[in-house]
């Protein structure tokens, strides 16, 4: 049984999960259609063989789609939502990744409708990304499963049940990635200041921020274990990380940081 999926949006996120989709084979070029008013990323959805239209009201009048995707800014989310109340008759599920939209405002124009509500990452552009979803009652075994397929072919999948926690999610993996570029940053240019060359600190900043991820990632041991075996007794790292760790200072000002991400979150969703 195919299953049919409209991408509302098609801009650097929408593409990358219609892109993984397709190349893993989770869902048939032919069962996705793209509605994209921009006409070169219309054009760069329709060359992965996807159907693709310029406005929803181009859509086939006897399609009934299994999923409609909002790849959209919040801004305009309203206005694009509109478009597809012909689709909610209960048997489609809607999926929004829109940062702050929650899923009361998709209820609020579409009526009593599945809805899912994604906040996805930027590695998702690579298949590393993480997304986390929330739904409301309405959202079947089914269409959970099959969002988590689709979903998973761009990174890990996880679920809240409160969507209230969609701010804390947002504040820790939908902002994360910003925290550890700048901690490359930050490394780097510790690299540099010791004497090494801007590209030589670079690499080493950069290759140990993913090699030490992959490890954890991979490893069977808790990350405080990992850096336990890194760091011998009045060693270098021992040395480094009394700097971090002394006072929790590390800590103590990442969690401050996630909560200022987190409030603002908050502020954006009202």
């Amino acid at each position: 049984m195919t299953s049919t999926v409209i991408l509302a949006g098609c801009g650097n996120m929408g593409y990358a999960m219609l892109s993984g989709w397709l190349k893993s084979g989770r869902l048939a070029p032919g069962d996705a259609w793209v509605v994209e008013p921009n006409e070169a990323l219309r054009q760069r959805a329709a060359d992965l063989g996807s159907h693709a239209v310029a406005e929803s009201a181009a859509l086939p009048s006897g399609l009934s789609p299994t999923l409609v995707m909002f790849a959209v800014k919040p801004q305009v989310m309203r206005e694009v939502v509109a478009g597809y109340k012909a689709f909610a008759d209960g048997r489609t599920t809607f999926l929004s990744i829109a940062a702050g939209t929650p899923i009361a405002t998709f209820e609020e124009i579409l009526g009593a409708v599945p809805v899912i509500r994604c906040m996805p990452n930027t590695p998702a552009a690579i298949g590393k990304g993480m997304m986390v979803t929330v739904a409301n009652r309405l959202v079947t075994e089914a269409a959970r499963d099959f969002v988590g397929g689709l979903l998973s072919a761009s990174g890990e999948v996880a679920a809240v049940d409160d969507e209230a926690l969609m701010d804390a999610v947002t504040a820790v993996s939908g902002s994360g990635p910003a925290y550890v570029f700048h901690f490359i940053e930050a490394l780097t240019a510790a690299g540099e200041k010791a004497g090494l060359p801007l590209d030589t600190a670079r690499l080493l900043a950069m290759q140990t921020v993913h090699g030490a991820a992959s490890l954890a990632a991979e490893s069977r041991q808790e990350p405080g274990m990992l850096r336990q075996q890194v760091t011998s007794p009045n060693g270098t790292t021992a040395a480094a990380l009394a700097v971090l760790m002394g006072d929790d200072r590390l800590k103590n000002l990442v969690v401050e940081a996630v909560e200022a991400a987190r409030l603002r979150s908050i502020e954006l969703g009202k």
